[in-house]
């Protein structure tokens, strides 16, 4: 009888047993089901997605494609919106006296201001742990500008420009750093000194102040820098214009002095601070007329007037090569941070600074 029992109650386990196998299999099938439902879905939805990214990306490229069209057409006289980003705040007030290139000078400071509604102070994070920076910027004193607006049949812009290296003799514009270009569009690399805030602090330039600045980048030494690089031996002339002297009269540093303490008077509190001593100011006077700072009319024409009045005179402005001497008479002018430097050269090279003032009010 209990065997009996025992045999029923075992088949009821078997059944039990068998019917929950049975419906864990029915409900795994529908869980797979459900689960290749939502896969199914899934990959539909990531397809349709793709597709939306496909046509949308096909309509950038073809608003970007009607954009180019209407820039390159005459209509827009072949321009593209660029505008400055910076406004370059430097120690050469005019153009007379900016070196001709860059870190030749390693004392002439600037000050990148950057325009807060168009760049934001974050996008200058991480240039202070560059040394340099490449900056790409407007030759806006060119004397020429008005050139960029004629029709090219009308312009008569000059294919060739006086080299100073080459005493005047002339060089295909591309052959050549000029400022005056078809498009004058200037590339430059200066030493990045401090990063505060919306200005970038740099040295060794060569613009002068109010350059307007479209770009900046970082200079990278293992791609900006190519070993075996070579140049026309005219360009390996620094001797040409370097000055063999540079000395100074024996009342200079007293008028530099009383020049710098009424110029810190006056300054007010919104002013860049470029220079923090008359002696490190001094230092940059020497570094500058160190080279021959004269255009190549200053350098091949005589002179017929005691105070030089061309510190405009441009790289194109003369046809005249007839090598002059000059009488050690004539007066220069160097304009730095506002403050007048008048010097002479003699016949040896030798420059002779004889003093310094405030720039005299136009």
């Amino acid at each position: 009888m209990a065997a009996t029992k025992l045999l029923t109650i075992s088949i009821a386990l078997a059944a039990l047993s068998a019917s929950a196998a049975a419906i864990g299999v029915v409900f795994w099938r529908r869980k797979t089901r459900a689960d290749e439902e939502k896969i199914r879905e899934l990959e539909r939805s990531l397809k349709a997605a793709l597709q939306n990214c496909g046509a949308e990306r096909q309509g950038r490229i073809r608003a970007q494609q009607a954009l180019r069209k209407v820039a390159n057409s005459n209509d827009s006289n072949n321009s593209y919106p660029l505008t400055p980003i910076a406004i370059t705040r430097s120690c050469f007030s005019t153009r007379n006296g900016t070196p001709r290139q860059p870190l030749v000078v390693p004392l002439a400071k600037a000050c990148l201001v950057f325009d807060p509604t168009r760049v934001p102070a974050a996008s200058l994070e991480g240039l202070e742990g560059y040394s340099h920076c490449w900056i790409i910027y407007v030759f806006h004193l060119n004397t020429d500008l008005d050139k960029l607006w004629k029709h090219p049949s009308r312009s008569k812009f000059k294919a060739k420009v006086r080299v100073p290296r080459l005493k005047g003799e002339r060089m295909g514009v591309f052959a050549t750093r000029s400022p005056h270009r078809p498009c004058p569009i200037g590339l430059t690399v200066a030493k990045v000194d401090i990063v505060d805030g919306n200005k970038v602090f740099i040295s060794g330039v060569d613009l002068v102040d109010g350059t307007p600045v479209l770009d900046v980048k970082p200079y990278l030494p293992y791609c900006d820098s190519i070993p075996g690089a070579m140049v026309p031996d005219w360009v390996k002339a620094d001797n040409m214009l370097a000055i063999t002297s540079v000395s100074f009269s024996h009342d200079f540093s007293a008028s530099l002095n009383h020049c710098w303490s009424r110029k810190m008077q006056k300054k007010k509190k919104t002013e860049i601070s470029l220079y923090t001593s008359p002696t490190e100011f001094q230092n940059l006077i020497q570094q500058v007329l160190s080279w021959d700072i004269r255009s190549v009319s200053q350098r091949i024409r005589p002179h017929k007037t005691e105070n030089s009045s061309m510190n405009n005179a441009t790289l194109e402005d003369d046809d005249s090569q007839e090598e002059v001497h000059f009488s050690d008479d004539i007066v220069y002018h160097l304009i730095l941070e506002g403050l007048d430097t008048s010097y002479k050269i003699d016949y040896d090279g030798n420059v002779h600074v004889e003093k310094i003032e405030p720039c005299t009010p136009n």
